[in-house]
């Protein structure tokens, strides 16, 4: 009954606007209104809050000022409404949690949104999602007081932990999260340069600063290593470590000379390493990535620039975030096309098959779950969103 309670009480939130507590609607007033700030507001608000010549207003929530035109329409509260259709019936059965099996919004593919957590106030600015593969856990870093959040499998907030600020183990500005397969929340600080190591009731276990310029993405082999990238050094690390007794054992450069690396993932399986550079630019608007897999020994196999993709797909490509599902398929992030992306195996290099193209605004973190779940954290609406097969 309790989770029921949560599930309406979570429904109730979403779909009303926090100021006026009207439901929200597709048109006219009830028109759920983005602000720059991310928080919501019915347009009915937005336009009292505007005051009559509704030049600026102020965020109810966080005070951040906009002009009204800086407002946008609410995109997935939009898709979700629509889903729902004028009956209005409840989110989970149209998430296709309760029975009702239905999937919203349109995702080719066979991939259905499950389940979206967070949301605007609980999370702030995110950057990074992991999955624990024991557990069905999952660590999301964001800006907020305390930088770290465990969800359940089931979406409810198991813990929060990670305080902002200067002491030893405070995080002071996340960039990615892992989880090791022992059970450890392994975190990049940028703040700091620093890779920071909790366990999950969230003692910090080990801080480890020597190595790095700025360390940025990471992710955890089954042996519960940590492979990370060093934007700033233009390098790889493998990071060995006995986290229950938080020694540091070795953090040893895999590879170097690569250009800005941020995202990475590791197979689960075959131990190769798919790494997204992100490479200076020509021009203000000429930002491009490239995509690059090295087999466990460290050997380049393939790769993959906006460019090359333009070959085969007409469209720049802006990748984000990156992942191996469980049959060794590299899926990436877009975030010009608000899309993610399957690249496919690293012999098939490229083949282009989006997974999901509708329903998300800034794509920025991509993890699967042991049931193969895919995780998506979109920093537009500062949300976690859960996609399974249908």
């Amino acid at each position: 009954a309790e989770g029921m309670a949560t599930e309406d009480e979570a429904e109730l939130g979403l779909l009303e606007c926090r100021v006026c507590f009207e439901r929200y609607g597709p048109g006219g007033q009830r028109r759920p209104r983005n602000l720059p700030c991310g928080h919501v507001l019915c347009r009915g608000c937005v336009g009292t809050l505007g005051g009559p010549e509704g030049r600026r207003l102020e965020c109810p929530f966080c005070r951040r000022a906009c002009g009204s035109a800086e407002t946008s329409d609410c995109l997935p509260l939009l898709q979700l409404l629509e889903v729902l259709g004028p009956a209005g019936g409840s989110v989970p059965s149209a998430l296709g949690r309760s029975g009702g099996g239905g999937a919203a919004g349109p995702a080719p593919a066979g991939l259905g949104l499950r389940l979206s957590l967070g949301g605007w106030g609980s999370l702030v600015n995110p950057t990074g999602v992991a999955a624990c593969r024991r557990s069905g856990r999952l660590a999301v870093a964001h800006d907020g007081k305390k930088r770290i959040h465990i969800f359940g499998p089931s979406g409810s907030c198991l813990q929060r932990f990670g305080e902002r600020g200067d002491a030893g183990n405070d995080i002071k500005y996340p960039l990615d999260v892992t989880i090791t397969s022992d059970g450890h929340v392994v975190v990049t600080d940028g703040g700091d340069r620093s890779v920071k190591a909790f366990d999950f009731e969230g003692r910090g276990v080990l801080a480890v600063r020597e190595c790095f310029c700025l360390p940025w993405g990471l992710d955890a082999t089954p042996e519960s290593e940590v492979i990370l990238t060093d934007s700033e050094a233009g390098a790889i690390y493998r990071l060995t470590a006995d986290f229950k007794k938080g020694k540091l054992k070795k953090c040893q450069m895999i590879r170097s000379q690569l250009i800005s690396p941020r995202g990475i993932a590791v197979s689960q399986t075959s131990g190769a390493i798919v790494v997204i550079e992100h490479l200076k630019a020509q021009g203000p608007n000429n930002r491009s990535t490239r995509v690059k897999i090295f087999s466990a020994e460290m050997d380049l196999i393939g790769q993959m620039d906006s460019f090359g993709l333009n070959l085969v797909f007409p469209s720049k490509i802006y990748t984000t975030a990156v992942a191996f599902d469980k049959e060794g398929r590299v899926i990436v992030t877009d975030v010009c096309r608000q899309a993610v992306i399957c690249l496919g195996k690293p012999e098939e290099f490229p083949v282009f098959n989006p997974l999901i193209s509708h329903g998300l605004s800034y794509p920025v973190g991509l993890t699967y779950m042991t049931n193969n779940s895919l995780v998506v954290l979109d920093s537009g609406d500062h949300s976690i969103k859960i996609y399974s097969s249908t």
